[in-house]
C-alpha cells in the first residue's frame, strides 16, 4: 500500500479568462466549456495525489448558480479529499471575477468528481490513503464514504441495503 500523502499535498488552482469563443448568444460562459475546464482541474488534481494517470469515473451534481460572464476570469480550486482503494473523491471550487470592474470574485459552482488510478494497460492501480489534516478537510473525508455509496446506489454498482453509511443517515428503516 502506498504511503499516506496530506490532502494539501492535491491542493490546485487553476485559473482561465472567458474569451469569445467560449460564450453563448447571451456572452455568459457555455456549460460544457466549464465542466472541460472543472474536469482538467480535478484530473491536475488527483494525479497529484496519485502520481499516475487518472481517468474520470463520475461527475456529482453541477448547479450553475451564477452566470459567468465574457471576460471574467474564472478560478478553480481542487483537493482530493478522500481516497479509496483505487479511487480519489476531489472537491472543486469555481468562483469568477470581473477584474476590469474591480469586482470581488463570486462563487459559481461546486462538484465532486471522481477519479481512478491507472496503470500503463489501463487497469485500475492502489493510490495513497488520504491524511485530512484541517476542520474543512476533516469534514470532506468524513462525508465521502456516504458520497461513494450513493454514487455507487444510483450507477447499480451497489445495492441499497448494502449502503451502509446511507442508511446511518436516513435510519435503518430508509424512512
Amino acid at each position: 500500500m502506498p504511503l499516506p500523502k496530506k490532502a494539501s499535498e492535491s491542493h490546485t488552482i487553476m485559473t482561465e479568462m472567458v474569451l469569445p469563443n467560449d460564450t453563448n448568444t447571451l456572452n455568459n460562459l457555455m456549460g460544457g466549456r466549464l465542466l472541460h475546464w472543472m474536469d482538467i482541474c480535478a484530473a491536475i488534481t488527483a494525479q497529484k495525489h496519485a502520481h499516475r494517470t487518472v481517468v474520470t469515473a463520475s461527475v456529482d451534481n453541477v448547479s450553475f448558480a451564477e452566470p459567468i460572464k465574457l471576460g471574467n476570469i474564472v478560478t478553480f480550486e481542487a483537493q482530493v479529499t478522500r481516497a479509496f482503494t483505487s479511487s480519489m473523491e476531489v472537491h472543486i471550487k469555481v468562483s469568477a471575477q470581473n477584474l476590469s470592474a474591480g469586482e470581488a470574485a463570486v462563487h459559481t459552482n461546486s462538484a465532486f468528481y471522481t477519479f481512478v488510478a491507472v496503470d500503463q494497460s489501463g487497469r485500475p492501480i492502489e493510490v495513497a490513503p488520504v491524511i485530512a489534516e484541517t476542520e474543512e478537510e476533516q469534514s470532506f473525508f468524513q462525508s465521502a464514504l456516504r458520497r461513494r455509496q450513493l454514487r455507487l446506489v444510483l450507477a447499480g454498482r451497489m445495492k441499497p441495503s448494502d449502503a451502509t453509511e446511507l442508511k446511518a443517515l436516513f435510519g435503518e428503516s430508509g424512512e
